[in-house]
This record gives C-alpha cells, structure tokens and sequence, in this order.
C-alpha cells in the first residue's frame, strides 16, 4: 500500500519502511490503517505521544481555539494562548518542584532546543567546549550531531566535531565509576580537556539503549559541573514530560541543571520545543537566537490541556503502576530465555528489552507489527526492543501488547515451534486487587480495544 508516493517521497524515510501501511486514524493507544487493521501502540511517535493520540482534552481545546480564530503563528509575540500554557507551566510544573527557571521558545524540534542550549552555554561560559557521552543522542543538525555518540556520524559528510569530548556514561565500563574520568581529566590540567562551557547528558539514553544513569553517578556529575562552573544541561526531550515516572527524569536525584531541553510530547502530540534557564543564566539579547516556528500557538493549547494530568495527584502513582507490570513482564521473559543472556533495563515507562543481536530484534518488531503491535529497537546495534507506551495506555491494552510480544518473541527464537509460542499468554504480576481495579476503571472508561 505504501507504494503509492515512493516515487515522490525520498529513500531518507525510515519509519515507513518499519511499519509498511498506510495508517488512518488513531485515538489514545491504538491507530488504525486504511484497510481497518487496529495496532497497539508501544512507539508514541518515538516519544512524542506521552499522552495518547488525539487526546481528548487537547482536541476539544484545539477544535475550540480554531473555531473563535485563535491566534495561530506569531513568532514571540505575546498571545493568550501562549500566557495561558506559561502559567499552566509555572503553577503545575515549576512552582511545585521549587525550580526558578525562564522559557525559551526555540523552533519545533528537539535538536532546535539542544543547538539553543549548547550555544547559551559558551555565551555564558565563554567557553567552547562541550563534553558529552557515550551512546548519546541528542539530534540531528550539526551541533546536536557533534554531541551524538553514534560513530555512523562521525566522518567530514556531518561537520566539523570540533570542541567535543565524549566521555563514558554510566555503567559503560561496568561497576566502574566513570565520573572519576571527568574528574580526574578536569583537575590535570595535561589531560587535554579543555575546562567545558557544558556537560549535557540525557539522564536515560533512549536512542542508545535505554541506558539508565544512576542517582549517585548523576549527583557527582553535578557536583563537578558546579564546582568548575560548567553548565549542566539535562537532555530531556524523550524522557522528560512523566516518561521516567515524574515530570522530569533527574527529579528523582535531586539534582538541579542549569539547563533542560523539553520536546517531543511537551507540545501534545504538535510541534514545540523549548529550553529552562536558570535566572542567572539567561544572558541572551532580544532577538539573539530566533526560529520563525518559535510561536507554535496550537501547541501551546494542546500542551495547556495535556498538562492539567499532572494536577492529579494519583497521575504518578498510575504511571508507576504501569510500570510495574512491564517491569514484572520483562523479569519473567529475561527468566524465561536465560540462555539467550537478554537483558532488561529502564525507568516509569521507558523499557529496554536487551535481545543482544540486531537481526533477531527486527524479526521480532516485524511479528509484532504483524500481529498488531508497533514497537521499535534502540542501541549501537538496534539489539534492544523498545518499549514506549503512552503513559495513559489503558490496562488492558498494556497487557494484550505484552502478549503479542511474547509471542513475537517465542515465534522468533523458535519458529518452528510457532504453534506453540502462539499459544503462550501473559499472566499479570501485579497484585490481582489492584491489577482488577484498573481493569474496571479502563472498561467503565469506554476505551478499552475490543
């Protein structure tokens, strides 16, 4: 079906080529494609749907502001609807968590929030360098492409990777303690790193793996940041917005950064980034660092809408409980395959299944995808399965995804025993109390997939 605009659509398309339909519509979880077919949705536009497709308040919000002619560009101008998402911002997500940070509007994208926050950075520091790490990834123009890990772009055809230093993340030499190199690096003067203008990390890298950083590495990374006066700057665009858990992945360490990059699924579902400044940091002139796309007014009312989640106080804690299953499901299929050596890994709904070869990750992501499941692979060699659901997704839905995939996996290691790998079902290790209630409360809801 996808034939019909390869003639006119460039090779560059990737996901096209992953998931080879013609998809059509798509509320909360699940998208259905032209022919009918319904799949389960554990990809979220690679993050950008934290909150469901169509999310039912942001439409109704959306449909709303279109009809009085809400105002739709307007680079930084001041709107109503742009006051209306920076107060949602300030009174449920800043003011709560005691964090006095200003707003950037940058252009659309992620990359654009990195490129601003890197840039602010030297201008503050007056410094050049930055040191980033391992398997990072943070974008693809030029500058976000210098801090990216991946060695593929790392030749003259993507730029100069001048004033980068990558070092290791955490747990990449295994027990041992990598921010002892930054460390020792910052105080030898001869070790030929120059004193940073910034470190940016993602505190779990998605595209490289889903490698998770640990409380006590992220806190010495800040220590040393703000004993050298380096900037810290916390790449947020995929984990951030409650994809670990909690609004912002480093809530849980207790660190500050001086700078966070917000994308991704911050706009509702539309296009929008943004960059958190320190006060005492936001040295940049009127019109310094512009974007014409900056003013993304329709963002700014489906990210109004997607907001009032966090004014739950039990949004979390359903987070958490989501989490838990995948965590006891991934447990068990680690247990289950030991001889495989798979490996799990993650935080809040953010989950790496380590199937250790890239080959047999993408024969599992095409019978997932044959069977109704859109999920994706990470890592150097895309040997982890990625597992994204949207932090809404309905209970029953979670575990019937989980169930497909199980027995994409058993099909795929075993294919001659498919008969028998299609007949494998999951049985939930959440506590059955609790695992009913949230059965009961997706069916009254009405949105459970049939």
């Amino acid at each position: 079906m996808t034939d019909q605009i390869e003639h006119i659509e460039s090779n560059v398309r990737g996901y096209a080529k992953l998931f080879p339909t013609v998809f059509d519509t798509a509320i909360g979880s699940t998208l259905c494609d032209q022919s009918g077919k319904t799949f389960i949705d554990f990809f979220c536009g690679a993050g950008t749907l934290n909150y469901g497709h169509n999310h039912a308040g942001a439409k109704e919000a959306l449909l709303r502001y279109i009809s009085r002619n809400g105002i739709q560009h307007s680079l930084d101008t001041v709107t109503t609807a742009k006051i209306d998402f920076l107060t949602a911002f300030e009174n449920t997500i800043l003011k709560p968590r005691q964090l006095d940070y200003v707003v950037q509007f940058t252009g659309p994208t992620g990359t654009n929030a990195v490129e601003a926050a890197i840039k602010l950075a030297k201008k503050r520091t007056g410094r050049s360098h930055i040191v980033a790490f391992t398997n990072a990834y943070h974008g693809h123009t030029l500058g976000s492409l210098a801090l990216t890990g991946n060695r593929y772009f790392h030749n003259d055809l993507y730029g100069s990777h001048n004033d980068v230093t990558h070092l290791p993340f955490d747990r990449y030499l295994g027990d041992f303690d990598t921010s002892a190199i930054l460390a020792k690096m910052l105080s030898d003067s001869s070790s030929g790193l120059p004193l940073p203008a910034a470190v940016i990390l993602e505190t779990v890298q998605g595209e490289g793996g889903i490698n998770v950083a640990s409380t006590q590495w992220l806190r010495k990374i800040a220590e040393l940041c703000t004993a050298n006066d380096i900037l810290l700057i916390i790449d947020d665009i995929q984990v951030g917005n409650g994809r670990t858990g909690k609004f912002f992945s480093f809530e849980e360490s207790g660190i500050h950064p001086d700078i966070v990059c917000l994308s991704k699924s911050i706009g509702g579902g539309l296009p929008m980034s943004l960059v958190l400044i320190r006060r005492d940091d936001d040295v940049w002139q009127p019109g310094e660092h512009t974007g014409t796309f900056r003013g993304n007014n329709l963002a700014f009312v489906a990210a109004t809408a997607v907001l009032k989640h966090w004014d739950d106080p039990h949004f979390e804690s359903q987070i958490e409980t989501r989490s838990r299953v995948i965590q006891a499901w991934l447990t068990e299929t680690c247990q289950r395959y030991s001889s495989q050596s798979f490996d799990r890994r993650g935080r809040g709904l953010i989950w790496g299944l380590d199937v250790r070869c890239g080959k047999l990750a993408r024969q599992i992501i095409d019978r997932s995808f044959d069977a109704g499941l859109l999920i994706e692979a990470s890592g150097a060699d895309d040997q982890v399965l990625k597992l994204l659901p949207a932090l809404t997704i309905e209970m029953p839905l979670l575990v019937e995804g989980l169930n497909i995939l199980d027995r994409a996996i058993a099909a795929s290691i075993q294919p001659a025993n498919s008969t028998a790998a299609n007949s494998t079902v999951l049985t939930p290790h959440f506590p059955a109390p609790a695992f009913s209630g949230l059965l009961s409360e997706s069916a009254a809801s009405g949105t459970t997939r049939s």
